[in-house]
């Protein structure tokens, strides 16, 4: 009896193992673990606030409030179109890209600030390193670009993404601007908003020019980008200061560098064996400018636990330039990030040039009537609006349920065989 039990165990061992192979693999995935592609936002989830966030890095201080959301302008800047929260797109251009993990996205044509498709387009997401772009356009306007900077402790301490400012470096306020673009630099920010006025002043100015722009869904509330309380952007918003960016013509050059030159710093005398630390040649994060995209004028990048990816472009072709907005978005596997921008580029130069859900105000335009509400209002029907919610998370279901099912079949079967062969013994 004991040689006919041990003989059944090892089956009856793969069969609980194929049992809890199939409660794992059957079961529904967790939906934090591989976020699925093109999130579904139709029912408006960041119409007044931003995603929850992931880590306590806009915990506020004790005795400080948390700043309030920020109104939601009624009717929608640019468009009562633009109040919807999922796909907003011609179906005379076909299907959008499909396996878009950006939350919200937008493409627009440069020039004409014609919206050509967009999703959740003033859904508030947190901008990261792309609010860089509004700390660039106050300090264009307000300082000194020969101006030579004595860094702080604070500029070379900040966390992130940094140029590589030291003591005894003398940098031009272009250095520092050079900086903030191409290589994201957190320190440049901070040294910038020194020069402006301090952190405050500076945030003070970034917002005052967001509101002149009639981007009402953002408040800077770090000059580099750095989740903190209240941060908030939108896709619409980041292409309407990149665009008012672009008209600048320092602008436009810095943010078309692939590389540039910057400054070193001395050795320090208080570090033991510490050497010169020489300029250096650092590359821009804007992977599409790096590989020679076609076409590629330039574009910011941004990313922290808090906003995931996000970013900002803009592609000429054929005397026609197309602007790309992403927010809150993943590289998921194979599905590369890069890919996806790349594919947003291309679906806009499809576009005739009179496609349009929207549009890009100008900021002598007057956004919202005087005396409109500014309170959440249910998003307008649109008929030609496409809604595009993605269908890779249902088919993955399906793949784990037809795995599951023969698993099953496989643990029956070896059961049977077990319980045969103990007859026999």
């Amino acid at each position: 009896m004991t040689d006919s039990v041990a003989a059944v165990r090892p089956f009856a061992t793969l069969a609980a193992l194929a049992g809890a192979l199939l409660i794992t693999v059957a079961s529904p995935p967790i939906a934090t673990a591989v976020p699925a592609p093109t999130p579904v936002t139709d029912h408006c989830p960041n119409r007044v606030g931003t995603p929850p966030p992931v880590d306590e890095s806009e915990v506020v201080a004790p005795g400080v409030t948390m700043p309030t959301p920020l109104p939601v302008p009624n009717p929608a800047v640019g468009g009562e179109r633009l109040a919807g929260c999922g796909v907003l797109a011609d179906p005379a251009l076909g299907p959008v890209p499909p396996r878009l993990t950006s939350a919200g996205w937008l493409v627009a044509d440069l020039h004409t600030g014609q919206i050509i498709a967009a999703k959740d387009p003033h859904g508030r997401y947190r901008p990261a390193s792309t609010i860089k772009v509004l700390l660039a356009l106050v300090a264009l306007d307000e300082l000194d670009l020969d101006a030579v900077v004595a860094p702080s402790p604070e500029d070379w301490s900040q966390e992130g993404d940094s140029c590589g400012m030291g003591p005894g470096g003398h940098y031009t306020t272009r250095d520092l601007l050079t900086g903030l673009l191409v290589v994201s630099g957190n320190d440049c920010a901070h040294a910038l908003a020194r020069e402006l006025g301090g952190v405050d002043t500076a945030l003070a100015a970034m917002n005052a020019k967001a509101h002149a722009l009639h981007a009402d869904d953002t408040r800077a509330a770090s000059p580099s980008g750095l989740d903190a309380p209240g941060m908030s952007s939108s896709p619409y918003d980041l292409a309407v200061i990149f665009r008012e960016a672009m008209r600048n013509s320092t602008f436009r050059e810095l943010i078309a560098m692939p590389t540039y030159r910057f400054p070193g710093y001395p050795k320090r005398p208080d570090v033991p064996g510490d050497k010169d630390h020489p300029a250096y040649l650092m590359q821009t994060s804007n992977h599409l400018l790096l590989e020679g995209y076609p076409g590629m004028v330039g574009g910011k990048t941004g990313y922290t636990d808090d906003a995931r990816k996000t970013y900002v472009g803009v592609v000429e072709r054929d005397g026609r330039s197309i602007m790309t907005v992403e927010m809150f978005g993943l590289t998921v596997g194979s599905n590369s990030y890069w890919d996806q921008t790349k594919s947003l580029f291309d679906y806009g130069f499809r576009a005739p040039r009179d496609v349009s859900v929207g549009t890009l105000v100008d900021p002598g335009a007057r956004a919202t009537p005087p005396g409109a509400p500014t309170t959440p209002t249910a998003a307008p029907s649109y008929t030609r609006a496409v809604v595009a919610t993605g269908t890779d998370q249902p088919t993955r279901r399906a793949v784990h349920l037809l795995i599951g099912l023969a698993l099953a079949f496989t643990a029956v079967v070896l059961l049977l065989i077990g319980s045969r062969l103990w007859r026999r013994r």
